[in-house]
């Protein structure tokens, strides 16, 4: 059967739907839902290889978005896995959920499981074109593309490992980290992830339906800034950090690097 755009969504909707069943089994066994952030991740990084693997465009274009999808994915996997999973209580996330959801708590994480893996085949949507493009050159504009990537990472890691060292030390305990990158964001973490999505629009620019890419960054914005991302993050900081997690809402950029700001409190 040829492949086409659809089909291949389809198969990683499949392919999906069953690792996250499997990671819902995991989590049920080990009273930890912290297992399906790493399953989000890692998932983009499955379905661009899919992608590459079965599509018919040039196979430079397929291997150079697929490295770059699969790079961003694990590397982020594999951060969420050893500092969120493994040998650590679950992330106050789920245990809230866990406690609000009482007897319903397995179903409704099937339910939210199933959903992690369908937004992964929805954000999949921003690299599928280009996979099925056939021009063998690259554009400035694919250029340029990877040198968005190349910061949106290397700005990622850099805050991910600030943040560690932050924890690591237990002089820290209760204190909000500074240092580095976090003295102009709240989350660098999540502006640099975000910026990451915007590797795919550009190269979506030049090839057909290549519009779809801006789903990633639009869909990523909503839900780091209203949903999933930020909001818990931040009543979670509130609450065990108190005065001084306010008094850094005071001084400094919510998501958008940018200079702090005087407390005046």
């Amino acid at each position: 059967m040829t492949p086409t755009p659809v089909n291949l969504a389809l198969l990683g909707w499949l392919i999906m739907a069953a690792v996250m069943l499997l990671l819902w089994i995991f989590q049920r066994a080990r009273n930890d839902a912290g297992i399906v952030d790493v399953g989000w991740a890692a998932g983009l990084g499955i379905l661009a290889i899919l992608y590459a693997a079965l599509a018919d465009g040039h196979p430079g274009r397929r291997a150079l978005v697929a490295a770059l999808v699969a790079a961003w994915s694990f590397r982020l996997a594999i951060y969420l896995l050893f500092n969120r999973v493994v040998g650590k209580p679950e992330d106050g996330r789920y245990q809230t959920l866990r406690k609000n959801w009482g007897g319903r708590v397995q179903p409704f994480f099937f339910v939210f499981f199933q959903a992690q893996g369908l937004l992964d085949v929805i954000l999949s949507l921003c690299f599928l074109a280009p996979m099925f493009e056939k021009r063998s050159d690259f554009l400035a504009l694919e250029y340029v593309a990877v040198a968005v990537w190349l910061v949106s990472v290397i700005g990622e890691s850099i805050a991910d490992a600030q943040l560690a060292r932050f924890r690591a030390d237990s002089t820290n305990r209760g204190r909000t980290c500074r240092d580095g990158l976090w003295k102009y964001s709240r989350h660098p973490n999540y502006f640099f992830e975000w910026l990451h999505w915007w590797t795919y629009v550009l190269i979506g620019l030049t090839v057909p339906y290549g519009w779809l890419a801006f789903l990633g960054p639009a869909l990523m914005l909503f839900l780091i800034l209203k949903v999933t991302g930020i909001p818990p993050t931040e009543e979670r900081a509130l609450a065990g950090r108190g005065d001084d997690y306010r008094a850094y809402q005071r001084t400094t950029s919510v998501f958008f690097p940018w200079f702090p700001k005087k407390d005046l409190a």
